[in-house]
């Protein structure tokens, strides 16, 4: 029975491809001495690029850093094929493979390594990165293989992100500018092509887009389809982003879960969306939704009387009015002598829904009224309800 032994070369391939080319005759003698003679040369120069020349450790760690730089550039070009390897020294010199592994490597780490606009360093190589190219400069084919991968894949992220907010009328600084993810815009501009919206939302427009998906009649014919038009390379990326959408879509679709409650107080997806900060059409938007609720709650009225009955009736968790008969007003005061009351309910609708200008002034009445009213409106003492009802009567509106 025989057996063989695979011999395992660990020599670097810039050793494997000089000798494959001495035994082959792709490379001869005088080339061999061009090598040895730049090899030296280009060990200094590395040597004083990311130290000193001048000390030995440096030295001996240059020489590594140039066998590996120009093992690399060989490895890619030729795809691991020795005799390719040999012809490319042959044909091209020592130092220039030892560059264009370097020119490959400061390329890979001016990449960006994360797909948040803003958290990625601008413009190309400089001596910042010295410590970076220093790492990279003595790793193997496959760890740089791996990282391009990751980092091409990043890149085409963000770049479809720029491409689908370009299409939607939205320049990369506004990207930038925002620090938002470019997974955030692909998911907005995907929603926003499925709901017919040819522009980049702002807060209000997200808000109608998602009221749009809830609506039964689209609920069941959702199509989270890329535009026409996307370059062929972003396609993958954005169909990978697609498919977190479809993940979302059950809270997305979920009609108790209002846009605020979703998007900007849950955790899972605070960021997970884009939209536009558009300060005036927010404030717009607030203030003609402010208004509404407002004045259904007040019916129009403004005059004291009628706002402290309807923050009192909020106070006792009891339907809000302007105008009580005395019959509702025994009512009311019985409710608070059993259930309490929760001023605080009144201070937050005022809060939320009066008029901005005015809302220091009607939570100052409100505590005033309640600091001197509470212990009236409460009292086990007051039997017959005069005491409360006379109150009542002087600051709140109750129909004779």
């Amino acid at each position: 029975m025989t057996s063989s032994v695979a011999v395992f070369d660990d020599r670097p391939f810039f050793e494997k491809a000089i000798a494959f080319g001495m035994q082959h005759g792709v490379l001869d003698q005088a080339q061999l001495d061009a090598i040895q003679t730049d090899a030296p040369k280009g060990m200094v120069q590395i040597a004083r690029y990311f130290g000193s020349e001048f000390l030995r450790p440096e030295l001996e760690k240059a020489k590594d850093r140039i066998v590996n730089l120009v093992s690399l550039t060989l490895q890619i070009q030729s795809g691991g094929d020795l005799r390719i390897a040999a012809e490319q020294l042959r044909e091209h010199s020592f130092m220039s493979r030892s560059k264009a592994a370097s020119d490959m490597l400061k390329a890979l780490i001016v990449m960006p390594q994360n797909t948040h606009f803003g958290m990625n360093a601008q413009g190309g190589f400089s001596d910042q990165h010295l410590a970076q190219l220093a790492k990279w400069s003595l790793c193997n084919l496959a760890d740089y293989q791996a990282e391009l991968a990751k980092r091409q894949q990043v890149a085409h992220v963000i770049d479809a992100a720029i491409w689908m907010a370009d299409h939607m009328g939205l320049h990369a600084d506004d990207l930038e500018e925002a620090g938002c993810d470019a997974e955030a815009v692909i998911r907005t501009a995907l929603l926003a092509a499925a709901t017919q919206h040819k522009e980049m939302p702002d807060w209000v427009a997200f808000q109608k887009i998602i009221a749009t998906l809830r609506k039964p009649s689209v609920t069941h014919n959702i199509q989270l389809a890329a535009p026409k038009h996307l370059p062929a390379e972003f396609k993958a990326a954005v169909a990978h982003v697609r498919l977190s959408i479809e993940a979302d879509l059950p809270k997305i679709l979920d009609a108790k879960l209002t846009p605020q409650k979703l998007f900007n107080q849950t955790p899972a997806f605070v960021g997970r969306y884009f939209w536009v900060e558009d300060g005036l059409s927010e404030v717009d938007h607030f203030d003609r939704q402010t208004s509404a609720a407002w004045t259904k709650a007040t019916g129009g009225h403004s005059d004291d009387s009628s706002l402290l009955t309807l923050f009192l009736c909020m106070a006792a968790a009891s339907t809000g009015k302007t105008l009580l008969t005395e019959k509702s007003a025994t009512s009311l005061i019985r409710k608070i002598r059993k259930s309490g009351m929760q001023p605080e309910l009144a201070t937050a609708f005022i809060r939320a829904n009066a008029p901005v200008e005015h809302q220091e002034g009607y939570v100052e009445m409100w505590n005033a009224f309640i600091d001197d009213a509470i212990d009236i409106l409460t009292s086990d003492h007051d039997y017959t309800l005069h005491d409360a009802l006379s109150l009542l009567r002087r600051d709140c509106n109750v129909a004779e």
